[in-house]
């Protein structure tokens, strides 16, 4: 065997290996995912999705920049589901549309009113009856929306001027990126704390503590669906707050 086979033969062991290896990492990030997303969402697809950018990650890493090899390819493997998965938005057209428009009522009238939109008050607004707003939300709850994991953990959306913004690799960015990606984190979090308290309490449950949406229901003693409902609404909510650093895309 010459020295130029030996080589590759040698590099491609390390390669496997590495793969190998960080597979279950693959598999928990995978999982962990699933727990905040739709039933139809298959954890299969994720895994496969992940496994690419775990590849990707392989390939792409370089030590000379601090971070761990493990920290860069969970960033690069949840970057690859999160694509995943905004290739795969199977909620119709006609979800969005509503749900955009939520979120749009619920910016004008606390622009106008200087405090939180109230359902009845954002389902008048639309020419709907309450019933009817409360489905909007629970349709939406299954939709994209707005990724609170995608903008806080995997990268950022910034104020756009007429293109569509999309999240960026935290390794890959420069100072202004950085600042750009720290601004909104701090929009965010003010955005957040300002929901309210129920929002914000289903919103930390959700995400800090992890818990599903019926274990949510026992601890507010409300069914299942109008924790869903009331998720759904945060969800647009925080969407109408943060709308100078969204575009649709991010609906």
């Amino acid at each position: 065997m010459s020295n130029l086979a030996t080589y590759d033969a040698v590099q491609q062991q390390s390669f496997d290996d590495l793969v190998t290896r960080q597979a279950p990492l693959v598999k928990r990030i995978a999982y962990h995912l699933m727990n905040r997303l739709p039933p139809s969402v298959q954890a299969e697809d994720l895994i496969q999705a992940g496994m690419i950018g775990l590849i990707e990650a392989s390939r792409n890493y370089d030590p000379s920049q601090g971070a761990s090899f493990e920290t860069y390819a969970g960033i690069r493997i949840r970057g690859a589901m999160l694509d995943e998965i905004r290739r795969s938005d199977w909620t119709p057209r006609s979800v969005h549309r509503k749900a955009r428009m939520v979120a749009d009522a619920m910016r004008e009238i606390e622009n106008a009113e200087g405090r939180d939109a109230r359902d009845v008050e954002v389902a008048e607004s639309l020419g709907m009856s309450l019933d009817d707003y409360h489905q909007v939300l629970q349709d939406a709850s299954g939709a994209r929306i707005f990724s609170y994991e995608e903008l806080s953990e995997v990268g950022e959306v910034v104020p756009h001027e007429g293109s569509a913004a999309r999240p960026r690799n935290l390794l890959e960015e420069g100072p202004s990126r950085g600042l750009e990606r720290s601004h909104f984190r701090d929009a965010l979090g003010d955005a957040i704390a300002s929901l309210p308290e129920r929002e914000r309490l289903v919103i930390a449950l959700y995400y800090d503590e992890e818990l599903n949406l019926r274990e949510i229901g026992q601890v507010l003693g409300v069914s299942e669906s109008r924790v869903c409902q009331i998720h759904s609404q945060a969800a647009l909510r925080l969407r109408s707050r943060l709308s100078e650093w969204l575009t649709d895309d991010d609906l």
